[in-house]
């Protein structure tokens, strides 16, 4: 028999699939800044053949960036198979802004890229080169599809490229020649997933005779899973109240962000308790009491509540693309005026929502549905988007806490971005990177005209807490690029 490779998807990767459509593009991604460094040219453009040369030799390293997509026939279940096309140009573009340009230009530029899907033809991934900023400076705009990463897998693999030295590489020999694996004929593919779900009931059995040899055992796992699985239904099964940011979407992006120093984050967090995410958390309520009553609504009538990211890789799976994450409801309390008080009920919020399992139900739904049919995952987040259980999805990603470089040039820091779901107009996203803590805000072009407003107001109560924090030294928000 002829040799042939693929893999197949998660159920969990298979579902950011299955529920993208003509508005609601299910990539994430990032700006990403870096000083001019040695990859400059003498017209202060940037050398991109150095920096196209550089991810070139790591994509070895990193197979499922040069694999496209493949469905099984009659399931239709997803798999990776090599791509015997692969190029690497069309991935890797370079453009620039109308010099001199500006974060304005930048922000707009990405929000332009980040409004068109990925072609499923190919890899599902693209990194725009883009010249022209201040100060000889450039930035690469970075689009992965989620069904093939999560963000903090996409920080473990973007750490092959950058160095913690600003030296700039040496000659190494050549990564080995790239050669595709033969694809699977459609007869193999739907082979195997007949043997894959053939071998589930068998699993089962074999679970089910354990669990006879130790029953007591067996219960207390049974209760466990239950009330897991009913926190996680009970969370998608309530409805958040309706606010502006829950409305129908459109294909069309705005992109913003803003920067806060983490240090100061970290006092606040020894001073009164509870975690940065709980800092961040709470600085978001503030923020969007204040813009939700400029848009007319009494923040002290609203459920509001944000839909939090819990990252679950182990060390198996801590180098493995593909997403590792589970999902947790979290009430904000936006009817509070007091910075502190609201930071306190925030912890509050935050120690029911973990006391009550619901990322261990959703990791069983996961898991339940890459044992039987991966669309039950599909069903459970249409089900739940129906439902409204959530008003904003908040996601924070840690990333080095030193400076690293790319080719000699030192990163300034990384602007990240989170997909946009059915009645979601805003996704916000935060990366840690030396020090300061890097807030991305991406919303639906019509529904927020004034997101501006809103990253204004996330930057006064970020002031109005530290203020009641004070620090020596310390810049609560940090200058832009």
């Amino acid at each position: 028999m002829a040799y042939s490779h693929f893999e197949r998807l998660s159920a969990l990767d298979s579902s950011f699939l299955d529920i993208e459509d003509g508005t609601h593009h299910m990539h994430i991604g990032g700006v990403v800044i870096f000083e001019r460094g040695p990859v400059a040219t003498a017209d202060g453009g940037v050398d991109i053949d150095a920096i196209r040369t550089l991810l070139e030799g790591e994509l070895h390293r990193i197979p499922r960036y040069r694999q496209h997509l493949r469905r099984v026939p009659i399931f239709a279940q997803p798999v990776w198979v090599d791509d015997p096309h692969f190029d690497s140009s069309y991935h890797i573009r370079h453009t620039h802004l109308p010099r001199p340009g500006d974060e304005r230009q930048l922000k707009r530029l990405a929000a332009r890229l980040m409004s068109q899907p990925l072609d499923r033809s190919r890899p599902l991934w693209e990194m725009w080169v883009v010249e022209g900023l201040p100060e000889g400076r450039f930035a690469l705009i970075t689009k992965v599809h989620h069904c093939m990463i999560d963000g903090v897998g996409s920080v473990q693999l973007s750490g092959m490229l950058m160095r913690p030295t600003p030296d700039r590489p040496a000659a190494v020999d050549p990564p080995p020649r790239w050669i595709p694996r033969p694809e699977p004929s459609p007869l193999e593919l739907l082979a195997s997933e007949l043997a894959h779900r053939i071998v589930t009931p068998t699993r089962a059995i074999a679970a089910a005779a354990l669990a006879a040899a130790n029953p007591a055992a067996a219960l207390a796992g049974v209760r466990d899973i239950v009330a897991a699985l009913g926190a996680s239904l009970g969370a998608g099964a309530r409805s958040a109240s309706p606010t502006p940011l829950n409305v129908p979407i459109g294909p069309h992006r705005r992109f913003d962000w803003t920067v806060a120093d983490l240090e100061a984050f970290k006092a606040v967090r020894a001073r009164h308790g509870g975690t940065v995410n709980d800092v961040v958390l709470s600085v978001l309520a503030g923020a969007f009491r204040t813009f939700l009553r400029r848009r007319g609504l009494d923040p002290s009538g609203l459920d509001f509540r944000a839909m939090v990211p819990v990252n679950v890789r182990d060390a198996q799976s801590r180098g493995d693309v593909g997403n590792r994450v589970a999902m947790m409801v979290v009430r904000l309390p936006l009817e509070e005026r007091d910075p502190v008080v609201r930071l306190h009920r925030t912890v509050a919020e935050t120690m029911q929502a973990k006391r009550s399992k619901q990322a261990a139900g959703t990791q069983f739904i996961e898991s339940l549905s890459d044992a039987t049919f991966s669309t039950l995952m599909v069903q459970f987040a249409s089900l739940a988007a129906l439902a409204r259980p959530f008003n904003v999805v908040v996601t924070n990603v840690p990333g080095p806490p030193i400076p690293v470089y790319l080719h000699g040039a030192r990163m300034l820091g990384a602007q990240p971005l989170v997909p946009l779901f059915a009645n979601q107009a805003l996704g916000i996203a935060l990366f840690s990177y030396a020090g300061k803590l890097h807030w991305g805000f991406n919303a639906d072009r019509d529904a927020l005209p004034d997101l501006h407003d809103l990253v204004a107001s996330v930057e006064h109560e970020i002031a109005a807490l530290i203020a009641q924090t004070p620090i020596e030294g310390a810049d609560p928000v940090a200058a832009h690029i």
